[in-house]
């Protein structure tokens, strides 16, 4: 069983907060291990584990980097150990903020460090922009529709894991500077 069936909820990049909220405080009573105190060790183990389960769900469904990653596995549009290959204009825009960080490891400059941060934030926002707009609505779409909204979505996730580990460079530096 999936999350969002779990929460019966549709799959959705943007589920309303209040009824994910709503869902796990609902299914936290009905399955809170103290209510079956007296009942056999197999429902004691049963409902156990459906309450990790909802807490599972509420942790997943409440934070949009697991969502998505997970409604991208969901979809099987995540391969174990894929190899992505993003655009070839993103890798050359990455490859200059690298370069600029490596030459930041060895003439360590804050200004230019807070400038290459300011430009990764950017982009960041942008794709954030663009992933918003992407999956609105996307549970209303039809199945065609969808799945090229998940080629999309997939991309930006890339990117924005790619992102991920341009902070980590600039936070390094950031604590060393």
């Amino acid at each position: 069983m999936d999350y969002f069936s779990f929460y019966d909820l549709p799959v959705s990049f943007q589920p309303d907060p209040a009824r994910v909220k709503q869902q796990f405080y609902v299914l936290s009573k009905k399955y809170h291990p103290d209510f079956y105190i007296n009942e056999s060790e197999q429902k004691q183990a049963e409902v156990l584990e459906l309450s990790t389960l909802n807490n599972k769900a509420y942790q997943l469904l409440s934070d949009p980097q697991k969502r998505l990653h997970y409604i991208l596995e969901l979809k099987g549009m995540l391969a174990e150990g894929e190899q992505y290959n993003l655009p070839q204009e993103f890798l050359m825009e990455m490859m200059e903020v690298n370069e600029e960080l490596m030459d930041l490891q060895f003439d360590p400059d804050a200004a230019k460090l807070a400038v290459i941060k300011g430009q990764v934030a950017e982009i960041s926002l942008t794709l954030d922009s663009s992933l918003e707009i992407l999956t609105s609505g996307f549970e209303e779409q039809d199945s065609a529709a969808q799945g090229e909204t998940l080629k999309r979505v997939k991309d930006i996730y890339f990117r924005k894991k790619y992102l991920t580990r341009i902070n980590d460079s600039i936070a390094k530096l950031g604590a060393v500077g």
